[in-house]
């Protein structure tokens, strides 16, 4: 079960909290381990990750751990909130940061009053598409102006290159 707190979101074992300037630090290097995951499966020109000062221009980010484990940048587009980035560091994983930054997203979202979550990914890699699958993000054909503008820059990234890339989204009203 998830409650929140003084902006937190807290779960048995994981306080989700607003990313602070020393967070903000720490993100690049938790984005760049996560990203060596993708190297196994022969990505490994992925775009550097964004500096301290680009994500602080983030709608909200939010983080997980001291230091920071995990984090989730979010964005607003076209009326709705849309998960920029979410990592994970890999020594960090299978114990809920991940999880608990996606019931974190959807809080935001909904303390925003946006109606629903979106995000790109991967659709077969394993830890992207169907991981957010199993917790309630469905693909969508349905592109707004700003999320069409988001794939055509992942595909000037050649992000494409790698994979099928896909939208998705769930409501913020689903917890």
């Amino acid at each position: 079960m998830w409650t929140c707190h003084r902006g937190a979101v807290i779960s048995p074992s994981v306080v989700v909290r607003r990313a602070d300037g020393a967070d903000l630090q720490q993100l690049a290097a938790v984005e760049a381990a996560a990203d060596e995951l993708f190297v196994p499966l022969g990505i490994t020109d992925l775009p550097a990750p964004a500096t301290a000062e680009e994500r602080a221009d983030a709608w909200r980010v939010l983080v997980a751990g001291r230091p920071v484990q995990g984090l989730a940048v979010l964005e607003l587009v076209d009326g709705a909130v849309h998960l920029e980035q979410l990592a994970v560091h890999p020594a960090a994983m299978r114990q809920g940061i991940g999880g608990a930054l996606l019931a974190a997203t959807v809080a935001a979202a909904r303390e925003h009053g946006a109606d629903r979550v979106t995000l790109t990914t991967y659709a077969d890699v394993p830890w992207n598409a169907p991981w957010y699958a199993r917790h309630g993000w469905r693909p969508t054909e349905e592109l707004s102006p700003g999320l069409q503008q988001r794939r055509a820059h992942e595909r000037e990234l050649g992000l494409d290159r790698h994979g099928v890339r896909i939208v998705m989204t769930r409501t913020s009203e689903e917890g």
